[in-house]
């Protein structure tokens, strides 16, 4: 999705938001990542403004200080931004693939689920069906990428068949290169 991602390329608009609009914002990402509640202030803080980075193919970034820090695809949940993810690694359930799997997920490939059942996976049992996961890789302390789960925990080590995870954001790719948005 991001592979080649460029702001001079995708950046369509920026808008800044009203402060009403800014509570909202705030308000629905902490519903959706309860766990970054005492971190809110340091992420998003309420003295700065808040811009919405409208891109092609419906993507939004949430920008403070002109970071990105979230971002959205049609209107759908908010997906921090994986430099963020690795500040606040516990804000998200973990799934581990095996060593074999990195140079797919660096690619963007989805996940496949003999990736995360074999013997270096793992599987985050409380993972549902549509939920926003961490990729993580054996062995290594920070997520590699950041997906949707295509389906739960147990049917994942249940047909062991199939995308597991569906890779949105990853190392390297050009949103993790990104430097800021104005």
């Amino acid at each position: 999705m991001f592979r080649k991602f460029t702001q001079e390329e995708n950046v369509s608009s920026s808008t800044l938001l009203k402060s009403s609009a800014q509570k909202a914002v705030r308000k629905q990402i902490l519903e959706q990542y309860p766990m970054i509640e005492p971190f809110m202030e340091d992420i998003i803080p309420k003295a700065s403004a808040i811009n919405i980075a409208k891109c092609h193919n419906q993507i939004n970034f949430v920008v403070a200080d002109e970071q990105p820090h979230f971002f959205t695809i049609h209107d759908g949940p908010y997906f921090p931004i994986l430099r963020l993810l690795h500040k606040y690694p516990h804000m998200l359930p973990k799934m581990q693939v095996d060593r074999g799997a990195v140079k797919f997920v660096m690619s963007g490939a989805h996940i496949m689920c003999p990736g995360l059942t074999s013997a270096g996976g793992k599987l985050d049992m409380s993972v549902k069906k549509g939920d926003v996961v961490a990729i993580t890789v054996e062995g290594k302390e920070h997520a590699l990428g950041l997906g949707i789960a295509a389906m739960s925990s147990e049917d994942i080590a249940k047909l062991n068949s199939g995308i597991a995870i569906e890779n949105i954001h990853y190392l390297d790719d050009g949103l993790w290169k990104l430097p800021s948005l104005h």
